[in-house]
């Protein structure tokens, strides 16, 4: 591994583990801090109801984490936003048009091939192609081929330069 990939690596390993999991605990424990310590310790109605934090911390948990499940259901079930992550995401990985790594370059790459060869034999031996058979088979063998050998098929977007 060359001493970039392995600094992307590490920045990925980063950005997941402050994102996902320091800044999130941190900033659910601002938020409720915040609120109780500038909001509710100055109205006197909600310091009647809350009048130690820590029975404010565990409502605002019960409420919170159903309202924040619903609301990532939401985004992923119906809302464009996660069609258009995903869109972004298939046009910038390199592996939606090339064999990822591992069994299905190895083991699945090579197996599709000689299928289709050996298919493509058997019909040809018993006179079921036609021209246009014979040239869709051709186009997926040279494909398979191609990434049999670690290319790319297909367009994959890239960065304007």
């Amino acid at each position: 591994m060359n001493f970039g990939r392995f600094i992307g690596r590490l920045w990925f390993y980063f950005r997941m583990g402050y994102s996902t999991y320091l800044t999130f605990i941190l900033g659910y424990i601002s938020t409720l801090i915040t609120v109780y310590y500038l909001a509710i310790k100055n109205i006197p109605q909600l310091l009647d109801i809350f009048p130690h934090f820590v029975p404010f911390a565990v409502l605002g948990t019960v409420i919170g984490a159903p309202v924040a499940i619903a609301l990532g259901w939401i985004h992923y079930k119906s809302s464009p936003a996660y069609t258009s992550e995903m869109d972004i995401q298939v046009e910038s990985n390199p592996y939606y048009f090339k064999y990822a790594p591992g069994y299905t370059k190895d083991a699945l790459g090579p197996f599709y091939l000689e299928t289709l060869t050996l298919l493509r034999k058997l019909s040809a031996q018993n006179q079921l192609l036609e021209k246009a058979d014979e040239e869709r088979l051709s186009e997926l063998e040279r494909k398979f081929k191609v990434l049999n050998e670690g290319g790319l098929v297909g367009t994959p977007r890239r960065r304007a330069p």
